[in-house]
């Protein structure tokens, strides 16, 4: 950490993204959740793209958060997995960054899913869908593929849809169905998301 007093969480967002050694720490935070709770954490180890925290909470895996140590400054995060009383979370680019990846094809509506996700060739593995729309969806990754590449992407009850990754940020991605879900195909499966 920056003994100098500086964010040190500033500069994860321009360290090299291959690297993934995580480093022992013990820092007093805070998660601060979407709706403004705010609530005590330790953090137990840091990487550039994550950290492990230790929390009296319960989190839930997709959850977005931000992330805030006494001292050092804050940074967007997502809940990669969460058990115990400790969790993984992974950093992610802030909104502004995700704004100049370009228009999207269609309007997203924000879900809470559990998908299949598998890289051709590859094993399968559940993951969380954060939001979704008849050309595509956002998903939280285990396993980082290519941007370009295709993959399976599987929502309970419908077939796998083959997409192609459009974007990758830490370990979320955006990919883009390669034949579109039918538009009642979509509705049906949002209301059975949300219900």
């Amino acid at each position: 950490m920056d003994a100098g007093g500086g964010s040190a969480f500033s500069n994860l967002d321009s360290a090299p993204a291959d690297r993934s050694e995580r480093r022992p720490v013990s820092l007093r935070g805070y998660a601060i959740l979407a709706d403004g709770g705010h609530h005590p954490i330790t953090v137990l180890d840091l990487s550039y793209e994550g950290c492990g925290i230790e929390a009296a909470t319960p989190l839930e895996p997709g959850q977005p958060l931000k992330l805030s140590v006494l001292r050092r400054g804050a940074i967007d995060a997502v809940v990669r997995w969460s058990r115990d009383g400790k969790a993984g979370l992974v950093f992610t680019a802030p909104a502004a960054a995700a704004r100049a990846r370009g228009p999207r094809r269609s309007a997203r509506i924000e879900l809470a899913a559990d998908v299949v996700l598998r890289r051709i060739g590859r094993s399968s593995f559940r993951v969380a869908a954060t939001d979704a729309s008849p050309d595509g969806c956002k998903v939280q990754l285990v396993e980082r593929p290519s941007e370009g590449e295709r993959v399976l992407v599987k929502f309970d009850g419908i077939e796998p849809l083959e997409a192609e990754v459009c974007w990758i940020d830490g370990f979320t991605a955006g990919l883009h169905y390669v034949r579109p879900m039918h538009p009642a195909v979509f509705e049906l499966l949002v209301e059975r998301l949300k219900g």
